[in-house]
């Protein structure tokens, strides 16, 4: 329908030229708000990513009509965004520069049981996390209509993937991760999950990140300062913490961290059936075997850097195991407080057991059954070297 819309003149075909998306996304807004309170030389990271990320999709993912309208709209949005936070902060720079209470990240390949303990840690009355629809709305405004665009998303994101609630339960208004917020500074993470954009991917994985947690720190101080939470502990989660720690120690350095863990091949076929449900649409040439190498290949780049990124910490640093929660999630958030100085008391034990009890457990045997029917019954590609 797209493509014949298109070739009646009856819709304008989407770009992704870097320089129409800026302007485009632009309109009404001046280069002062661009630049606000950030160097030049975050502005000039950003327009980077934007140029590299858009060669990527151009020249690598075979795009269909779906995907590219996708593409332009998330990438526009970031833009616009990004001009958005500038002229707020131009009017209120104390904003930015909120002080907030010593945070705690969850970091963990994705699938690792990083979302249960961000969940939990979040349940305590002490602490707070960020709602969904503020990650991926991340502009403050009044009223607030966040929650209303993001009901609107996921409505519309269920009915392109009908498996998303089931692999990642959320709601508009419900605690989760902050991959929306580096998906307007231009990270990588909600990008190759959806795209083949391997010259981008690898291009991010060498670039230096301060940049991008720079622009991550005063959305959340602004979100913090709008919600009037700063002086409690945020629950801070995102994959791709494990390859970005320096970078977001840098940015935040009273840091305490909460380390998972999960089996490896069963990380990698959970990793493989949420990449393909996420991808599967929008490109016009799907291959499971491209997944399945590169769903490998970015586990175990990712394994190895937040090892590495470990040794080198002095912060507080607690692990726990995908199994351990399993087995009694109750003894592993006492080991996790125990090892980052923490107290757990009553309440924070009922608000954690009446998270629990929202989880459907449905949801939870019916991804089991998912990644079964996906099957994988390939072997998971022997390994590589994996190259920091």
């Amino acid at each position: 329908m797209l493509e014949r819309a298109w070739a009646r003149g009856c819709a304008s075909k989407p770009s992704l030229d870097p320089d129409r998306i800026w302007y485009d996304a632009a309109k009404g807004y001046s280069p002062q708000d661009e630049r606000s309170i950030r160097s030049e030389e975050d502005v000039a990271d950003f327009r980077e990513r934007l140029n590299w990320l858009c060669r990527s999709l151009r020249e690598e993912a075979d795009l269909n009509a779906l995907g590219l309208v996708m593409a332009y709209g998330q990438l526009r949005k970031a833009v616009r965004e990004r001009h958005q936070l500038g002229r707020l902060w131009n009017e209120k720079p104390k904003l930015a520069r909120t002080q907030i209470a010593p945070p705690i990240a969850v970091v963990g390949v994705m699938r690792s049981g990083t979302t249960r303990v961000h969940r939990l840690l979040a349940a305590d009355p002490r602490h707070c996390g960020t709602r969904f629809g503020d990650s991926h709305y991340p502009v403050p405004s009044s009223p607030d209509l966040r929650p209303l665009k993001a009901r609107v998303g996921l409505a519309l994101l269920g009915r392109l993937d009908p498996w998303l609630q089931i692999m990642h339960p959320v709601t508009p208004t419900g605690i989760d991760e902050e991959i929306g917020w580096l998906a307007a500074a231009l990270s990588p993470p909600s990008y190759e999950a959806q795209w083949t954009i391997p010259s981008f991917v690898r291009w991010s994985e060498a670039r230096d990140a301060r940049p991008v947690y720079a622009e991550f720190a005063r959305i959340l101080r602004t979100d913090a300062a709008h919600h009037g939470n700063a002086g409690k502990t945020r629950i801070l989660k995102c994959p791709q913490f494990t390859e970005d720690l320096p970078a977001l120690l840098s940015a935040f350095p009273d840091l305490r961290i909460v380390a998972t863990a999960r089996d490896p091949d069963a990380v990698w076929r959970s990793a493989v059936s949420m990449v393909t449900c996420q991808s599967g649409y929008q490109t016009r040439s799907p291959d499971l075997t491209r997944v399945e190498a590169e769903c490998d290949r970015k586990l175990r780049y990712r394994s190895a850097s937040m090892d590495e990124g470990l040794k080198g910490t002095d912060r507080p640093v607690a692990r726990v195991s995908f199994s351990e929660l399993n087995r009694d999630w109750r003894e592993a958030v006492s080991k996790i407080y125990a090892q980052i100085g923490l107290t757990l008391d009553a309440s924070a034990l009922r608000a954690m057991e009446a998270e629990v009890s929202r989880t459907p457990k449905r949801s939870l045997a019916s991804h089991r059954k998912q990644i079964d029917d996906f099957a994988l019954e390939r072997p998971r590609p022997p390994a590589e070297a994996v190259s920091l």
